[in-house]
């Protein structure tokens, strides 16, 4: 077995462990949370408490992708009759600042990102890791270039270096440049200086709808 690949294996597994031992704690901690929250959303509007999509993980394979339900039961049906309106600067991803589809506590919940947070079971159970690029869907997959589809080298995250550079704000194509920069010079600090700043960026909300 060679230094390097050692070196690769171990960063993994100690990658791993990181991120069974806080994505387990947080969701034992946010448990009530979520309970209260699943009441809310509930008695907002109609429909499922979370909302599961199909996901692009590692190297092309699906995977089920869990968040809270922000939109109306019958979103991506209404998506088809958007799609003029993206405000996205690429056109890869679907973008739009005033959403009708959103629900009233949709809004809340997404610009502080508290949808996301069902997805520390998929960091859990290994679909996901905490640091790492967004998951894409498999449409947006399709559009890909082969320079979009080093991104899918490696596990996506929960959270990543663009969503705590401005979020949706910043366009596809920068999105793309700035995770083949972290997958090139990832590492277990960088990554905890990524949690770190993930804090204010939801908390300001800047970019997020």
């Amino acid at each position: 077995m060679s230094a390097w690949f050692l070196t690769v294996w171990m960063s993994y597994r100690i990658k791993r462990f990181f991120d069974i031992i806080l994505s387990l704690a947080a969701l034992v901690a946010l448990l009530p949370f979520f309970l209260l929250l699943a009441v809310w959303i509930k008695l907002d509007s109609p429909g499922p408490v979370i909302y599961k999509q199909l996901r692009v993980g590692r190297f092309g394979r699906h995977f089920r992708f869990y968040k809270f339900r922000t939109m109306c039961n019958d979103a991506d049906r209404i998506k088809q009759r958007l799609l003029k309106d993206n405000q996205s600067a690429d056109g890869v991803i679907f973008k739009m600042k005033a959403d009708p589809r959103i629900t009233r506590i949709g809004r809340y919940l997404r610009k502080f990102s508290i949808d996301e947070l069902p997805q520390l079971f998929n960091v859990l159970v290994g679909d996901m890791t905490l640091v790492g690029p967004r998951p894409p869907i498999p449409d947006e997959v399709k559009q890909y270039t082969l320079e979009d589809r080093k991104r899918l080298n490696v596990t996506p995250g929960l959270t990543c270096i663009w969503q705590i550079s401005g979020r949706s704000d910043i366009p596809f194509s920068k999105q793309v440049q700035l995770d083949k920069e972290y997958i090139a010079s990832r590492g277990f600090w960088r990554d905890c200086w990524i949690l770190l700043k993930t804090v204010p960026a939801i908390l300001t909300g800047r970019g997020a709808y």
